[in-house]
């Protein structure tokens, strides 16, 4: 163990500008544009499966968003740094967890990507008549590839145009269909005394379970909290609830005063576009096609955008290839990973043969997925990080009513349409499989050189080239350092800290600091402690420094470039409620005890 109880670092103020936060319009429309957008087909997908009933089934949905609202609140007040539930699992429980949540992340962008651009294909057809969908939706998914790459993303002055338009023809639609059904509600009184096959009870839970897909993109917003000013990020998740509380059920409503529930499932890819052509006529169906293409176009480039910060996040917390992070040179951005996102998009949408039901089975369970790991984080904050400071805070009731019900979901979809678990897992276990690799290569790599020394003892100048190979890439993998800032912890808070580091990085350095203002304040038992674990774990050498300073942004900053160790390979305990600073300030430092 190297201990260092002198060493200075002499800090100077950073010239760092202000950085521009959206407001609450600005981000409500990025988030808002993608999850307003099911409207354009979850009230096809909710009649098919729940009949009549649909409208209610929509409604329950909305009930479930609101008990959702408190608890992206509250994992968001506490942990307001970007990344969703990848990042809320990261700072309440292992890697490998996380980045399981970050593999169902991916695939619900990928699925979210496929069936934007499908649908927004669908109701192009209504504009530019005989056009080849599955051709233009491959040809959509690689403009916005093409766009990505040469830098292009969301802007939030374009988005609230989008938006505002969005929620102009949702509205001019609304108020047409409840003048029809005022006039003439027959048509609705028909469906609702219709003979059914099944019960009320299998419609309203085979309806809700397929009206899920109607808050798709709800998670959206966490994804970029950073960006957001403060206290929007609240807003955005009550705009969105209300937005999708008050037009998903009315929509349907308005269909099912229009047309028979057969009817709905012949014209479910362009439903809104056939039921405004029955509503108003031609001009109506044109607007809400022109609506429809940019809105879904919309939400195609968000999953990009998604995609690729998360993927990147994922490779620097070194969950992935090394590989993706390259850069192109003209254009600084990630062609690597946006390239394999087409590619996987275009190879789901061959796959489901780009039919609606089949993509929204697949996205809906990989979201739903994502929803149940946020609900799972919430509670691991509340167990684990009782004290980090928040102003939200989800009941008990509330999160386990909201994860029940995301599961009932979930096993709707499946018993539904059980072959869309098998696509599911046909792309979520080779990630999942590929990130297991990265994050126990040194094990594996170990086993390989033991079967490797056993297999060609016989051919010794073969076995020792490539023995050294061997040992080499797991020394330079091992020599990675991470940095612990102590505050004095006991030795039981030490060694949860070794525990952690040696099952979840693949390091044999990791470095110990202590800041203070005057030596005073150096707990004189902290390196013994240190040197005592420093032998409990031989295989992690313990470097324990301390530092002049006062611990906040700045020094972390400082620290980082000086010992061009990231901040996110930067480890501190859960700061209490006098901490004066938020973790988001931190830089991406993370909470490990």
């Amino acid at each position: 163990m190297t201990v260092d109880a002198t060493e200075t670092v002499t800090l100077t103020p950073l010239d760092s500008s202000p950085k521009h936060r959206l407001g609450e319009w600005g981000a409500t429309a990025i988030c808002g544009n993608d999850i307003t957008s099911s409207c354009l087909y979850v009230a096809a997908l909710a009649t098919i499966y729940g009949g009549a009933y649909a409208p209610l089934c929509l409604l329950l949905v909305g009930g479930v968003l609101y008990l959702y609202r408190w608890i992206y609140a509250e994992v968001g007040d506490a942990l307001p740094l970007n990344g969703g539930a990848y990042n809320c699992l990261l700072n309440t429980t292992s890697k490998f967890r996380a980045s399981m949540a970050a593999c169902m992340t991916i695939l619900s962008y990928m699925a979210t990507g496929v069936i934007s651009a499908s649908a927004a294909m669908h109701y192009a057809q209504n504009l530019v008549p005989g056009l080849p969908v599955d051709g233009a939706t491959v040809a959509l998914l690689g403009l916005f590839a093409v766009l990505s790459i040469i830098g292009i993303t969301e802007s939030s002055a374009v988005a609230v145009g989008i938006f505002a338009l969005h929620l102009l023809t949702l509205a001019a639609f609304c108020l047409i269909g409840v003048v029809r059904l005022v006039r003439d509600p027959s048509m609705l009184i028909a469906n609702w005394h219709a003979p059914t096959e099944v019960s009320l009870g299998t419609a309203v839970f085979f309806g809700f379970a397929a009206a899920l897909l109607g808050i798709s993109g709800f998670e959206s917003s966490c994804n970029f909290i950073e960006e957001q000013e403060e206290g929007v990020f609240p807003k955005t998740l009550r705009n969105m609830w209300l937005a999708v509380v008050v037009f998903n059920p009315l929509i349907c409503l308005l269909v099912l005063g229009v047309m028979p529930v057969a009817t709905v499932q012949a014209h479910k890819e362009d439903l809104l576009a056939f039921t405004g052509v029955q509503m108003a006529g031609g001009w109506l169906r044109t607007v809400i096609a022109i609506d429809a293409t940019l809105v879904l176009s919309g939400a195609v480039l968000t999953a990009y955008v998604g995609t690729v910060g998360l993927v990147r996040r994922l490779t620097l917390d070194r969950c992935l290839p090394q590989p993706l992070l390259k850069e192109n040179r003209w254009r600084r951005t990630s062609h690597r990973i946006i390239l394999a996102f087409f590619l996987l998009c275009v190879s789901i949408l061959w796959i489901t043969r780009g039919q609606l039901e089949t993509l929204a089975g697949v996205y809906t369970i990989s979201f739903l997925g994502v929803m149940g790991w946020f609900a799972v984080g919430n509670i691991l904050l509340k167990v684990k990080r009782r004290q980090l400071p928040r102003r939200y805070r989800a009941g008990w009731p509330t999160v386990v009513t909201a994860l029940a019900a995301i599961v009932l979901g979930l096993i709707g979809n499946v018993i539904l349409n059980p072959d869309y678990v098998w696509v599911f897992l046909g792309y979520f276990l080779p990630a999942a499989g590929l990130i297991s690799v990265m994050l126990w290569r040194t094990s594996l790599l170990k086993a390989c050189l033991f079967v490797l020394r056993a297999a060609l003892s016989r051919v010794p100048a073969l076995n020792r080239k490539l023995s050294r190979v061997i040992i080499q890439r797991i020394n330079t993998i091992n020599e990675v350092r991470f940095v612990f800032f102590t505050r004095g912890d006991s030795r039981k808070s030490l060694n949860d800290v070794m525990l952690y580091v040696r099952d979840n990085e693949q390091t044999k350095r990791l470095r110990v600091a202590f800041v203070y203002e005057t030596k005073m304040e150096i707990p004189p038992d902290l390196a013994e402690d240190l040197a005592f674990l420093d032998e409990v774990y031989p295989e992690i050498n313990v470097d324990f420094v301390t530092v002049r300073g006062v611990f906040g942004p700045e020094l972390i900053e400082r620290l980082s470039r000086e010992w061009r160790i990231p901040k996110n390979y930067m480890f501190i305990g859960s700061p209490a409620g006098n901490f004066p600073h938020r973790v988001a300030e931190l830089g991406g430092v993370r909470l490990i005890i």
